[in-house]
């Protein structure tokens, strides 16, 4: 399955929507070349994961890839819908020391919010 994705803005903060595959290739280059693109123009990026069914080592370069963009640009990006698998993945690679992990948008997108006050 290819990786779709949708951007939209809600409170100020640019929520993209990933589903599909997230893996070495086509896709993985899809989302660094989003991520980097709307970096130039945002500093709170919401990724949102619910509708990603896998995710591979390339995946993950890429999300650390446009992590460490984001921060050395004075940007944030965090990450919500994680299911259960993905979850575990960043768990055991313990990428979850790394990025900020939310259950659901709402509580996500108040973070930011508390972060910007």
């Amino acid at each position: 399955m290819d990786l779709k994705i949708a951007t939209r803005e809600t409170d100020g903060v640019t929520v993209v929507s990933c589903s599909g595959r997230i893996v070495f290739g086509d896709e993985a280059n899809l989302l660094r070349d989003t991520l980097k693109k709307l970096l130039g123009t945002t500093r709170q990026v919401l990724l949102t994961l619910s509708g990603v069914s896998y995710i591979d080592s390339g995946g993950l370069g890429t999300l650390v890839g446009a992590y460490s963009s984001a921060r050395n640009a004075g940007a944030d990006i965090k990450l919500t819908g994680l299911g259960q698998k993905l979850r575990d993945v960043l768990q055991v690679t313990k990428l979850v020391t790394v990025f900020e992990v939310y259950d659901n948008e709402q509580q996500a997108i108040a973070a930011f919010r508390r972060g910007a006050a």
